[in-house]
């Protein structure tokens, strides 16, 4: 009969045994963004043996400096928006004057952003050692289709593996005459430095970056100039929420300069003057530049392993995330598909399912939901009316303005709409936006319809609350139906 420690001295031997499995694929991640840490959860889940790679800290720049901290910023901003307006609803506050309004703690506020950033972090790193990934802190690059060699601060090693997923991520792109200090011209990995809440803050590029940043320091506080190169803010995304979203820029003070080019961005005694392409000068107390991009691809062996980039610099990959390279593939915003975090999540997923031989469907990007955090989010899936207008598809089109909904009347929702499009014919969802409070919740049951092509009459068949915001995407469903 064994004593009680020897018995559990040969469990603890048995449990450890059963944990290393000498035959189970390696596979090598270069990068804890959400391609990676994703991918990581997904090949340990299946049996893998993984190591994964970081340099600054599991999330990447999605959790670290971007996503998560703007989107937790702009959650302060919309906050402060609603207050800004509850007079309308009935909400009265004590005191007279300043002293009634709500006023911005900008270094409270980005102390809990970035407190929040790095506490995501620790949970998905808390996350992946539960599963037994190997986490390395350094700088990776590739030897070989095989190897990734490591500098870090012990010094450098290699990591042999059977596949290796590059998730390699982007940094914010520079523009040569306009150098952020990180002080009065800044990017946006710079701006949650800031203690004091810029008087007037300048935008240069109108983009998403751009377009949720003019919206979240308007919702702040500080009097916002956006510089657009285009006829629109975001270009490229739906004409109508585009039209819209500028309607509520002016009515909310933010200055939109259409059609102007930033050549240069200099800093002045008390702030930062930006010159535009005809010369004429914009002043202010700080500037956000949001111009873009870039991967992460330079010097880390991509080109001697055999990884073709395109002429952006992205690594290319196909529909199950391979690259050009035997047993590499790639994930996220160094690939140039789609830059969101949603997108990187899945292309890394699919990538250890296809190495793996689990089941894989290819990435179908016009079914790729995203959204657009300004003050009213802007949401969209599928087929664009672009789209249409191209003639790539043949659809029908249906709008419906918030004004109408219910319960949009009763939070004092006066910006927002709801758009379906369904194939011509066939009746089929193969689109939508959706503009409002939200949206990025809102717009879920259009996905699962495009996603899993069900017929605007499934859609307008399913139960809503009333009174509820999915009313009106029930209403929109409805209204496209067909008689036979």
């Amino acid at each position: 009969m064994l004593s009680g420690s020897r018995r559990r001295d040969e469990r603890e031997l048995r449990i450890v045994t059963t944990q290393v499995d000498f035959s189970a694929p390696r596979i090598a991640i270069l990068g804890g963004g959400p391609g990676g840490y994703e991918a990581a959860m997904v090949a340990a889940s299946l049996g893998a043996h993984v190591t994964i790679v970081e340099r600054a800290g599991l999330g990447g720049s999605a959790v670290l400096t971007d996503v998560v901290p703007s989107k937790t910023l702009i959650a302060t901003a919309d906050l402060m928006t609603r207050v800004g307006e509850a007079d309308e609803l009935g909400v009265k506050f004590d005191g007279d004057g300043t002293a009634s309004k709500p006023r911005a703690d900008l270094k409270h506020i980005n102390d809990r952003v970035l407190n929040l950033a790095h506490g995501q972090s620790e949970d998905i790193r808390a996350g992946l050692e539960r599963l037994g990934v190997e986490i390395v802190i350094g700088s990776g690059k590739l030897l070989d289709n095989n190897t990734i060699e490591v500098l870090t601060i012990d010094g450098t090693r290699t990591i042999d593996a059977d596949a290796i997923l590059l998730a390699v991520g982007a940094h914010p792109r520079e523009l040569p005459t306009a150098k952020p200090d990180g002080e009065r011209i800044l990017n946006w990995a710079q701006i949650y430095n800031l203690d004091e809440l810029p008087e007037e803050l300048i935008v240069v590029g109108s983009g998403v970056t751009g377009a949720e940043f003019a919206s979240a320091y308007n919702g702040l506080g500080s009097k916002v100039t956006l510089i657009s190169s285009r006829d629109q803010v975001l270009p490229g995304e739906d004409t109508d929420a585009a039209k819209l979203l500028e309607g509520v820029f002016e009515r909310r003070g933010v200055r939109v300069l259409s059609k102007s080019r930033a050549n240069a961005v200099e800093r002045t005694d008390d702030g930062v003057k930006v010159t535009l392409g005809d010369g004429s000068i914009v002043t202010g107390t700080h500037c956000l530049v949001c111009v873009g991009s870039i991967p992460n691809t330079a010097g880390i062996g991509l080109e001697e392993a055999g990884v073709t980039l395109t002429e952006s610099g992205h690594i290319k990959v196909d529909g199950v995330s391979r690259t050009t390279a035997p047993n590499i593939y790639a994930a996220g915003d160094c690939t140039g598909v789609f830059a969101l975090a949603s997108v990187a999540a899945m292309q890394g997923r699919i990538a250890i399912a296809h190495f793996m031989g689990d089941g894989v469907k290819p990435l179908k990007l016009n079914q790729v939901a995203s959204n657009i955090f300004t003050s009213p989010e802007i949401a969209s899936v599928g087929v664009s009316e672009a789209d249409l207008a191209s003639g790539k598809y043949q659809g029908d089109v249906v709008m419906l303005s918030l004004l109408s909904n219910a319960r949009a009347k009763m939070r004092n929702t006066k910006d927002g709409f709801v758009k379906i499009i369904a194939r011509k014919g066939s009746g089929t969802v193969i689109g939508g936006v959706v503009v409002g409070p939200n949206a990025s919740e809102l717009i879920f049951p259009i996905s699962v319809a495009v996603t899993q092509k069900l017929h605007v009459d499934d859609v307008a068949s399913a139960f809503t609350v009333y009174p509820s915001l999915t009313g009106s995407i029930s209403e929109a469903a409805r209204r496209l139906h067909v008689h036979m």
